[in-house]
């Protein structure tokens, strides 16, 4: 009896071991994707973003944050992402997010004088400021924040 207890037992460990390797498969590839809908930051340098952006005659979504400071984390963490904000800034901008007091991020906040965080810039294609918002914004803000850029850009073409 002994053999049949150690079978069964052997048997629940196995089965055990199965369901947690199809669940944990099947819940990263959801996180992935759940990560993938919201807006999609670039990450080459400064001039390589300028670069793509003239290229692709598109608008450069910027946000000029700090790690400490609280309304950056909301906007990363309930804005960013946002399925529908990712659709509208991923269709219409080249996004990038810099940390204000790190690598390049130190001397594009010096450039554009940044004095609050989250600084939410919109630059025309060449880099140049059209439009400043700071603080917090919800997703619906955002995608407004990000029509009125366009229009700014459109203005100066």
């Amino acid at each position: 009896m002994k053999n049949n207890n150690n079978s069964l037992s052997g048997l629940k460990t196995v089965s055990l071991l199965a369901f947690l390797i199809l669940t944990i498969s099947t819940i990263a590839p959801a996180q992935k994707a759940s990560v993938k809908k919201g807006i999609q930051f670039n990450e080459e340098s400064w001039e390589e973003i300028l670069q793509l952006a003239k290229e692709e005659n598109k608008p450069i979504f910027l946000d000029v944050y700090a790690s400490w400071c609280g309304p950056c984390k909301a906007l990363k963490h309930r804005t960013f992402p946002d399925a529908k904000a990712g659709q509208y800034f991923n269709e219409n901008y080249i996004n990038v997010t810099l940390d204000a007091e790190k690598g390049e991020g130190v001397k594009i906040a010096r450039q554009l004088q940044v004095d609050a965080y989250p600084s939410l810039y919109i630059l025309n294609p060449d880099g140049e400021a059209v439009l400043l918002s700071q603080g917090f914004h919800s997703p619906e803000e955002l995608i407004k924040l990000g029509r009125q850029g366009l229009v700014e850009v459109e203005k100066l073409n």
